[in-house]
């Protein structure tokens, strides 16, 4: 595997999560209703667990707040 690093501000760290979980979205519940679609369940796990990495990364208090049992809002 290739590890790219990147750097981001948080204002683009925080548009990027919001697009991929935008996206994820479309690809689980809208795209299967298209005819011809192919689905790809590894594929939808996988943004799933990355949009959840980019969103430690653009809060990492709430990561901390939610692990301890206290509401993240």
């Amino acid at each position: 595997m290739t590890v790219i690093n990147v750097k981001l501000t948080a204002k683009e760290l925080e548009l990027l999560t919001s697009l991929a979980s935008d996206q994820l979205f479309r690809r689980e519940f809208i795209d299967p209703k298209m005819p011809g679609h192919t689905a790809d369940a590894s594929s939808i796990t996988l943004g799933k667990n990355l949009v959840s990495r980019l969103r430690a990364l653009a809060n990492p208090g709430a990561a901390a707040r939610t692990a301890n049992g206290k509401s993240a809002g």
